[in-house]
């Protein structure tokens, strides 16, 4: 399809973000030079040319895409540096976090579990779960939502 003349029509695929679920299907996957460079794009594009975010969940999200990716690669300092800051974004989109938190909280566990900056990293998700309800739910698998 032609790219949309109305961006807000959301009948037409905006090619932004088709790269932007392209990201997310390829950091699940496990196809990291793919997620990351679709990350990289998805902060260009969505970042105006004096530094303000025109999509500061997308940006976020492509943040922890990017510590994702840093910490498959070893590079836990990496993956601090882009995944915290992306969780400290006030607008939170439940769902999409979720599953991105969950995503670099698994790797901190897997590969840096004795590392004291990824357990505080952990703490802090926590916390988060702790202070905004729905961001990491506390619930068990099966468990009915109240």
């Amino acid at each position: 399809m032609p790219h949309p003349e109305n961006l807000d029509n959301h009948f037409v695929v905006d090619p932004a973000k088709f790269d932007f679920y392209s990201m997310d299907c390829y950091r699940l996957v496990g196809e990291d030079k793919l997620a990351r460079t679709l990350a990289e794009k998805a902060l260009r594009v969505s970042t105006d040319f004096d530094g303000r975010e025109r999509s500061p969940m997308r940006n976020a999200e492509a943040r922890v895409t990017l510590g994702v990716t840093a910490a498959r690669e070893g590079d836990l300092e990496q993956a601090l540096l882009t995944g915290q800051p992306a969780l400290e974004e006030d607008r939170q989109s439940v769902p999409s976090r979720i599953m991105t938190s969950r995503e670099l909280a698994a790797e901190m566990k897997h590969r840096y579990a004795s590392e004291p900056t990824a357990q505080d990293y952990l703490t802090r998700l926590h916390v988060l779960g702790t202070e905004k309800p729905g961001f990491l739910p506390q619930r068990k698998l099966g468990e009915k939502l109240t």
